[in-house]
């Protein structure tokens, strides 16, 4: 890996928009979707992942050979991280208020759950119990009444066990075999088999990336996911052995993926970049993880820890590692992070997989702004409000000179003519 100093980098990564081309196409398949419904959604399976299905809805009977294909103790792995994750997620649920004042004015805030919620999970040649955990059970927690869960096939039409069997133990009500472009405009629009829902959520490719973004505003989304990140914060005391692997755990997401080590010690980053080269010799993911780490793989020197910290914080990370001697003593300083991982033992596949926080993390610097996927992203917050009439007259004609002050004087006079006739 290379290996420089920090001074003047910029660290932060635009987040991908995609060619105008692939817009374009994701468009074109939209509007198909919009036109035609299930046929469009039939024609573009058949093209895009080679299965030819007559019924997207999974149904009862696959998800029960689901179970029986898998090994007992894999469906138990996954109800143990199901539960850890519907644990954590519990502890964010709020409660709807209200508050009495003195002039008899009650003012509140009410919390009603989403209606329904798609989670997309990517799939085709690959499976991702985790994201289907990750995308439902926040829903289920929060209350959303139908959530739907979305995959590509295989192009012998069926779903992986590990991804049927994470969907029914995380609560999903619903299970369909589409992906792509085309699956966010069935969640979108909704066709003659896939009701449309009211918000989509979960990660994929650019083609999904760029669906969501464009059917934002009819549906609500999560966010716009980038190439998955990893910095590593790391002093003296850090085991560089380690350390190559937690990088290396996120090169091999994708050949766009980033991968950043930043350290105080010059022994640390050295060693490091020798042992990346070493641990990717038996890699079976060599060729994606070697592409990252060349495009986007970097050991900054820091000359204080201070000037490590500002590196943090400028970039944002998706995930940050605290690999230190006192981890907690950092972790007040971090402004920017999508998720925050202490201590040599606290690899961020523990986070991925079993811990329990959310693995949907703000990509590209957009920890400046965004959180992680959790139970607020299924909710939605109605402002109450109560006036009798003390408290109309102890603040009506506030209320009717800073609408006059903005010129709306129906405003005013709604206000006024209360004041009159009571």
């Amino acid at each position: 890996m290379k290996i420089q100093e920090l001074r003047g980098a910029n660290l932060r990564k635009s987040l991908d928009q995609g060619t105008e081309e692939q817009r374009e196409a994701v468009l074109d398949i939209l509007g198909k979707v919009k036109e035609n419904g299930d046929d469009a959604l039939i024609e573009l399976t058949k093209k895009f992942d080679g299965a030819s299905i007559e019924s997207f809805r999974v149904s009862d009977v696959e998800i029960e050979q689901a179970y029986a294909s898998l090994e007992e103790e894999i469906v138990t792995t996954i109800r143990e991280a199901a539960d850890n994750i519907r644990d954590y997620h519990k502890r964010q649920v709020r409660e709807s208020w209200m508050v009495s004042k003195k002039d008899g004015s009650v003012l509140g805030q009410k919390i009603t759950p989403l209606e329904s919620v798609g989670v997309y999970v990517p799939g085709g040649t690959a499976e991702y119990p985790s994201s289907v955990l990750m995308g439902t059970i926040p829903a289920i927690v929060a209350g959303v009444q139908r959530v739907a869960v979305v995959t590509p096939p295989r192009e012998d039409g069926t779903i992986p066990a590990s991804v049927l069997v994470a969907a029914n133990e995380a609560g999903a009500h619903d299970i369909y075999k589409i992906g792509g472009a085309q699956a966010v405009g069935a969640l979108a629009f909704g066709t003659e088999s896939i009701p449309a829902v009211d918000k989509i959520v979960g990660p994929g490719n650019i083609y999904v990336a760029l669906a969501k973004r464009e059917v934002f505003g009819l549906v609500g989304i999560d966010m716009i996911a980038g190439p998955s990140e990893i910095m590593i914060y790391a002093d003296e005391t850090a085991n560089p052995v380690f350390l190559a692997a937690d990088l290396l755990s996120q090169a091999e997401h994708d050949q766009m993926a980033t991968a950043v080590l930043v350290t105080t010690s010059v022994k640390v980053a050295e060693e490091t970049s020798k042992e990346v080269i070493r641990q990717l010799e038996n890699l079976p993911r060599k060729e994606i993880a070697e592409a990252s780490i060349i495009s986007n793989g970097v050991i900054y020197v820091a000359n204080t820890e201070e000037e490590a910290i500002d590196a943090i914080n400028e970039m944002a990370p998706e995930h940050l590692e605290l690999v230190a001697h006192e981890p907690f003593e950092l972790l007040g300083q971090i402004k920017h992070a999508g998720a925050i991982f202490l201590g040599k033992n606290s690899a961020e596949p523990v986070g991925d997989y079993f811990a329990g926080p959310n693995h949907v993390l703000p990509t590209s610097g957009t920890a400046r702004f965004s959180s992680p996927l959790g139970v607020d992203d299924f909710i939605k917050k109605s402002s109450i409000i109560s006036y009798g009439t003390d408290a109309l007259f102890n603040d009506g004609r506030k209320i009717s000179r800073l609408a006059r002050l903005e010129g709306l004087e129906a405003h005013a006079r709604a206000i006024d003519i209360r004041l009159e006739e009571n």
